[in-house]
């Protein structure tokens, strides 16, 4: 009943060298993943009309665009 919200963050690895990592971070709301940080691509992408308006205003941000950048470093 309500509203469901939660987000979920993962590294993903082929091999046991790291260099081939990738980090990718969801927030998910209504089990609809509305934004997503993926560190190939480098930046956060909205799917939804909530996410694409979050996504940009995030992406504006270089600070939270950097520290999400170097999530895969740690």
């Amino acid at each position: 009943n309500g509203y469901y919200y939660s987000g979920w963050s993962r590294c993903i690895h082929s091999s046991r060298d790291f260099s081939d990592m990738v980090y990718v971070a969801n927030w998910i709301f209504n089990k609809d993943v509305f934004i997503q940080f993926n560190s190939t691509v480098g930046e956060f992408v909205g799917y939804t009309e909530l996410g694409v308006y979050n996504a940009e205003s995030w992406n504006k941000d270089p600070n939270r665009l950097q520290q999400a950048r170097a999530s895969v470093e740690r």
